[in-house]
Formats: structure tokens, sequence, C-alpha cells
């Protein structure tokens, strides 16, 4: 589903963008003009400097391009991974990846993106593509 950018500016697209998330709905945006998807959300197409981005769905699917483990002791949470998803529409997003220890998270893995909304406020998060490498 598309919807057009200009309904969504009176508050900046940054905040269109968190309240789409909000909403439980992970969109990114598509320049009209030369049609490169873009993302992190902008008031001009990065490649063109067209004006004419929309929102679109992506598919969600991705690969980890770079990631981090972050250490933490159990009762503060316990390791977390920090990713740079590469989406299939080209274009990357830090995040993380949940449902497979921290250490397990490797370059090349194959991902999902979800929605979570959590005290009203929504992320994208990831999650292994079921059959990927080393993913049970």
């Amino acid at each position: 589903m598309q919807i057009e950018q200009r309904h969504l500016t009176r508050e900046g697209v940054q905040c269109a963008y968190q309240k789409l998330l909000d909403g439980g709905r992970f969109m990114i945006q598509r320049c009209g003009g030369c049609v490169v998807s873009v993302f992190f959300p902008r008031e001009l197409c990065p490649r063109c400097g067209g004006t004419h981005l929309e929102w679109i769905e992506p598919a969600g699917l991705g690969t980890v391009y770079s990631v981090t483990c972050v250490r933490r002791n159990a009762e503060l949470g316990g390791d977390y991974n920090v990713s740079i998803i590469e989406l299939d529409e080209g274009v990357r997003m830090m995040s993380r990846v949940e449902s497979i220890p921290a250490t397990n998270v490797k370059i090349g893995l194959r991902v999902q993106a979800h929605v979570v909304v959590n005290g009203g406020r929504g992320l994208v998060l990831f999650t292994p593509v079921p059959g990927a490498e080393g993913v049970q």
C-alpha cells in the first residue's frame, strides 16, 4: 500500500514515520523521480534531490550487513546485538535480531522484519528467516 508523503508531512517525515510504526506499520520511502528506495525518512531524495517521495511497505526481508554483540550482566538483561540490516529494497537500517542468542547473529544471516509496539511506541525488530543457515 502506498501513502503519498504530502499527506503526512504536517509534523515532518520523521514524526510521520514514527506514527506509522506506532500503528504497527513499517514503511520506507521511494522516490517518484528516480525510483530509488529511501531510508531513514527524508524530505528530499538523497540520489536525485526530488521531492516526490511516497511511503511504501517493504517486503521486510533482509540480510545482516554488520553486527556487534553488546555484553551485559544477566541481571541487566544479558547480551544483545546491534545489527545493520540491508533490506532487499536496497536500504540499510540499524536494529537488532531477536529469538537467537546475540552471539549467533552473523553477517549474511537472512532476517524478517516485524513491528513491536510497547507502551504505544513502535520499533522495527528482526527475526531469522526459518531455515536460514545456523537457525533451528
